[in-house]
């Protein structure tokens, strides 16, 4: 019996491939909100992240997820992202 695969998935921060339920989902919905999905079912176009702030300090400079997402992300839902990832940790 063939062994199961992983799903690999980059992290828009570091940019360095880890095991999909390793990282954090950064979800933006049909009607266009962003929002950190930790459950990974949301619907919507996703991008991932590392569980440590670093890696999403390094996103927001780096505009990742605007690139990703096609939108202007605002302070607020960076500062909201910053806040839940560092609770989860």
């Amino acid at each position: 019996m063939k062994a199961k695969k992983t799903p690999m998935r980059m992290c828009t921060g570091c940019m360095e491939m880890f095991d999909k339920r390793t990282l954090v989902r950064v979800v933006k919905s049909p009607d266009g909100e962003i929002s950190l999905d930790l459950t990974g079912k949301k619907s919507g176009r996703g991008a991932y992240v590392c569980k440590n702030a670093e890696c999403l300090k390094k996103a927001r400079k780096k505009k990742a997820f605007e690139r990703a997402f096609g939108v202007q992300i605002e302070d607020e839902i960076y500062d909201k992202m910053q806040e839940e990832i560092e609770s989860a940790e």
